[in-house]
C-alpha cells in the first residue's frame, strides 16, 4: 500500500517559492527579508500566509507566554526561514515544539545562507 506524504503539494509549493526568492535576492541578506519576500511569492501563488501568528502557551492551566512562529502557510504548515551555516538539533527541536503547541503536523525549515536552498521537513 502506498503511503501518502502529508501536505505534499503545499510543501512543494513552499520550497519552490523559497527557491524563486533565493534565485532573485541571492544569499547574504537578513532572514526577515527572505521571510517577507516569501510571503509575497506565496501570495502570488494563491496561498494564505499568517506572519507572526500568536499562540498562547499554558502550563497546568496557567498562561506562561506566547509562541510566535515566523509563518504559517495555508493554516497547515509552519515555515521558518533561516540564514545559518547548517541546521542543527536546536532548530529541529524548536519546530517540534512549535508543532506541538500549534497542533499542526508539518514544519519546514528553509536555509537561505548559500546559493542553493537547503530545506528540511519536520513531521509529527
Amino acid at each position: 500500500m502506498e503511503e501518502r506524504v502529508i501536505h505534499e503539494g503545499e510543501s512543494g509549493a513552499i520550497i519552490g517559492a523559497a527557491m524563486a526568492v533565493l534565485n532573485e535576492l541571492k544569499p547574504g541578506l537578513d532572514e526577515k527579508l527572505y521571510e517577507n519576500a516569501l510571503v509575497v511569492e506565496l501570495h502570488e501563488m494563491g496561498h494564505s500566509v499568517d506572519q507572526q501568528k500568536r499562540f498562547p502557551v499554558h502550563y497546568k492551566g496557567t498562561l506562561i507566554g506566547t509562541l510566535v512562529p515566523d509563518m504559517i502557510v495555508d493554516d497547515k504548515i509552519i515555515v521558518d526561514p533561516k540564514v545559518v551555516t547548517a541546521f542543527n538539533g536546536d532548530h529541529i527541536a524548536q519546530m517540534i515544539g512549535y508543532l506541538t503547541i500549534t497542533g499542526l503536523r508539518v514544519a519546514i525549515l528553509l536555509n537561505f545562507k548559500r546559493a542553493k536552498l537547503e530545506w528540511k521537513r519536520i513531521v509529527l
